[in-house]
């Protein structure tokens, strides 16, 4: 009986997806020792958009709500993701960054991380897999997976034989925008199982209603992993049920491992936070509803509703169906980078603006004059020759690496911090989100000294 094994998402994806990653700490701790339980492959719980959410919203510190998680789940696996060269934000960061950051998430408690670059570009996730490897981590790297003419099942295929060779322990097959149909996700997994010899990680959305069907079809092709949430925080643009997966794989012969009981209690537990989360209006109804426009214009939900909150910002809300018409436009132009964190803020800014200056590429946002310079990888397809020579003009653009023109920072950063930080997590946080871990330094001193106010200037003369 062949057996298919699952990551829980609720304490990373599934909560990052429907409420905007608010869950803090507290709110799930009780049931830590209980999801310990229930048989799961892993559980996802840090990584993505946890980090900075930690930081910026809910008063934590990432690093000790990472080892508190682990303390309570000492027999599951953790699992983390982690954006290759850009670690946690939206650009590239030096060697020396990477590296320590990898060590201290798998120190803190990371067993898995799952590597991604938004580009497929490898030069960008060799440092972090090279790191991982060194302290015992388990490095899976992830398929960015998208639709185009540039993206086939050869290159798909050639990708994983590059990824096996680069050290990765498992594949992951990471369709962000929930796009990936029942067959197209049966061929990718046959593709990838008869050019490597590692497991298959299947994540999807429920954003366009494909992922259940397309969940039980890459099982069928051979996929060893599936990435589900608890039923009250699957569906929308979430993942699917763990729980429905379950019943209807078991049914049809396959050994999942899970606990039925336990994964029972851990979904009645979450049910009141998911509820108490749509009193408050944080979880928006429309959040769990299904939207097929990505099927047609290939936006992640994360995007559209930017592109929404964009829009209504500017009193143009009735210019959304033009820009979701220029959005592939754009992506065309650009080599048809996959519509993934960062790359669907590019894209989705550049289509916006498009639309309202009322002229293509009248003004061209830093980021995409940035990727046309090759900051970000190398593009999957063309960039188009006319609007690289509006983004660069006479400019030369980077053919190497582009960590590779970065100078070492940590040292130098740990040293200007040497008041403030009292860790080198500390000096982690302070690179990757320097205004917010400014802010929870100072917040974290007024608590312990009971005040009401605390700002980095007074914690520094305070050391000195």
């Amino acid at each position: 009986m062949k057996k298919v094994q699952f990551t829980e998402t609720v304490l990373r994806d599934a909560n990052q997806s429907l409420i905007a990653t608010r869950l803090p700490y507290e709110k799930f701790e009780g049931i830590l020792s209980t999801m310990d339980k229930a048989g799961y492959y892993s559980v996802e719980c840090w990584g993505g958009a946890t980090f900075d959410s930690c930081l910026r919203y809910l008063g934590e510190d990432p690093w000790e709500r990472l080892r508190n998680i682990k303390a309570q789940m000492p027999n599951t696996k953790l699992q983390m993701l982690l954006r290759g060269q850009n670690l946690l934000g939206y650009k590239h960061y030096p060697d020396d960054v990477v590296r320590k950051f990898v060590a201290k998430s798998i120190e803190n408690g990371i067993d898995i991380i799952r590597i991604f670059d938004a580009l497929n570009d490898l030069r960008n996730v060799e440092v972090a897999v090279d790191e991982t490897l060194k302290n015992g981590g388990h490095p899976s790297l992830a398929i960015s997976y998208t639709q185009s003419p540039v993206h086939t099942l050869k290159k798909f295929a050639e990708l994983s034989k590059d990824m096996e060779k680069l050290g990765a322990k498992s594949i992951c097959i990471k369709d962000m925008a929930g796009v990936m149909s029942p067959q197209e996700a049966s061929d990718l997994v046959k593709a990838i199982k008869d050019s490597v010899s590692l497991p298959v990680v299947l994540h999807t959305h429920c954003t366009t209603g494909l992922a259940f069907m397309t969940c039980l079809k890459a099982v069928e092709a051979g996929a060893d992993v599936i990435d589900t949430a608890t039923s009250c925080f699957s569906g929308g643009t979430s993942q699917p049920a763990t729980e429905t997966l379950k019943y209807a794989l078991e049914q049809m012969g396959y050994e999942t491992g899970l606990d039925q009981d336990v994964i029972n209690e851990v979904n009645n537990y979450f049910k009141p936070i998911r509820d108490s989360f749509i009193e408050s209006g944080v979880l928006d109804p429309k959040v769990m509803a299904t939207d097929t426009q990505a099927l047609n214009y290939k936006i992640p939900g994360g995007m559209l509703s930017n592109l929404i909150s964009q829009l209504k910002a500017q009193n143009a809300i009735d210019k959304l169906p033009e820009v979701l018409l220029e959005t592939p436009r754009v992506r065309a132009d650009l080599g048809y980078p996959p519509l993934v964190t960062p790359m669907s803020q590019m894209v989705g800014v550049q289509a916006a603006t498009n639309v309202l200056l009322g002229e293509r590429y009248k003004a061209i946002g830093k980021e995409v004059k940035a990727y046309c310079r090759g900051e970000y990888g190398q593009a999957p397809g063309e960039i188009d020759a006319d609007l690289m020579k509006k983004a660069l003009g006479d400019e030369t653009p980077i053919t190497c690496r582009y960590a590779d023109l970065l100078e070492p920072k940590f040292d130098d950063t740990k040293a200007e911090l040497k008041y403030i930080a009292r860790s080198d997590e500390d000096v982690l946080s302070y690179i990757a989100f320097p205004q917010q871990a400014e802010k929870f330094f100072a917040n974290r001193k007024a608590k312990e000294e009971k005040t009401v106010k605390y700002t980095i200037e007074e914690i520094k003369e305070d050391a000195e």
